[in-house]
């Protein structure tokens, strides 16, 4: 069956769905609508077993699919890499003790065995960690950063190991200078120092039990998303702001609590947040790292305190506005609610360009049985680091005193 026949006989079928629900036959209805779904599921199946098959022969034209359709729960969704949806499905299964079929088995091997670089890989354990589905990743972070748009801002990269930058301190001599004519240009002589981003273990368990281990796959992968986005996004999204660097990436306010220079950044004030303490902080950040700044705060301290700040006349500075990927926007530039900002307190930068994040080794997850409890234990796990690159690209504004304030 091509795509032109399975188009017809599906927008058939779910408009033979909807006449019998107009004339309220509600159980014809519902029966043709299963009708629709076994059909998509059945030229799903039916398309990535020709893309596997293509895929064995050498043949990477995918033209006779074009785009793969999968209906879950009455809605169309487009799937362009039938690889991934079978990877994806297979991986699903896998987790919740299914049978897999042969094709199945095939992928989740070889999807895993590159992931692993072990050409040994058979999984016969329910401990060995498998790779989550690049679909189901992309979710969580999607999740975790909407929850935390500090830890989404700051410029990421994907490198397996150690990434190094080099971090510019200072220039010694040799500055753009005025000369006189018969005066020579002095040699440049830069200070920099090696940043790395060694990787910390980031790890999260889900727990299901048996009961629960019924629901469908789409359901399953849903529930997964949430779950393991919910956690994760909270221990990314604090260590954005206030991770030790040790144990965890390092927070943009630790690192400016570590020198001297960096805590000239954080500005304090008394009482209630006034416009010369804004002011003063956003003056605080190095000119060529305004454009594309942000103001980052808690919601609690956005409506009580920024959303305060009025000028002589009573107007409020703060402007309500939701198109620019926040809730509003104070002198021009956007805030952002973050939980990870304690309360009354404020971050004012450029993360982008001031602060560098990498994933050092790909999101797996590891199942453990627990038969006596009818359960398992889903544990994610993957390795992740940050640092600042520049303590001038951000201005804290808080209640406490530098030397007072320490990163939790």
């Amino acid at each position: 069956m091509n795509k032109t026949e399975f188009n017809e006989k599906y927008e058939s079928l779910l408009n033979e769905a909807q006449t019998a629900l107009n004339n309220n036959d509600l159980e014809q209805s519902e029966k043709l609508q299963d009708q629709a779904k076994d059909l998509a599921r059945e030229f799903e199946n039916s398309a990535i077993n020709l893309a596997n098959q293509n895929k064995l022969e050498g043949n990477e034209s995918m033209d006779k699919l074009e785009n793969v359709s999968q209906t879950i729960s009455g809605q169309v969704i487009e799937n362009n890499n039938p690889e991934e949806a079978n990877y994806t499905n297979a991986w699903a299964k896998k987790l919740l003790g299914q049978d897999l079929t042969d094709s199945e088995v095939s992928v989740f091997e070889n999807t895993n065995r590159t992931f692993l670089n072990d050409a040994s890989f058979t999984h016969t354990t329910q401990n060995t960690p498998t790779l989550i589905p690049d679909t189901v990743v992309a979710g969580i972070w999607k999740r975790a950063e909407e929850q935390y748009p500090l830890w989404a801002d700051i410029r990421g990269f994907a490198v397996t190991g150690t990434l190094t930058f080099n971090k510019h301190t200072a220039i010694e001599s040799g500055d753009a200078a005025w000369y006189d004519e018969p005066t020579a240009t002095v040699d440049e002589k830069n200070t920099f120092a090696q940043l790395r981003l060694d990787g910390k273990e980031l790890s999260k368990s889900v727990t299901v039990s048996w009961k629960m281990k019924n629901m469908a796959i789409p359901e399953f992968i849903g529930f997964l998303e949430q779950e393991l986005a919910e956690r994760i996004g909270v221990a990314l999204g604090v260590a954005a702001y206030t991770g030790n660097g040790v144990d965890q990436p390092k927070g943009i306010k630790t690192a400016l609590l570590e020198t001297d220079e960096g805590k000239k950044q954080i500005i304090t004030y008394k009482d209630a947040m006034k416009y010369a303490d804004v002011i003063k902080q956003i003056s605080s950040i190095h000119s060529s790292y305004t454009q594309g700044s942000n103001f980052y705060a808690n919601n609690s301290t956005i409506w009580n305190s920024l959303a305060n700040i009025v000028d002589g006349n009573g107007r409020p500075y703060f402007i309500p506005d939701t198109t620019s990927g926040g809730v509003g926007r104070l002198f021009g530039y956007t805030v952002k609610p973050d939980a990870s900002i304690p309360d009354g307190e404020t971050l004012f930068g450029n993360a982008n360009a001031g602060s560098v994040k990498n994933q050092n080794a790909p999101l797996s997850i590891t199942t453990e049985t627990h038969a006596k409890e009818r359960e398992d234990d889903y544990v994610a796990y993957t390795i992740v680091d940050a640092d600042v690159l520049d303590e001038k690209a951000f201005a804290i504004l808080s209640t406490d005193t530098p030397s007072k304030t320490s990163a939790k």
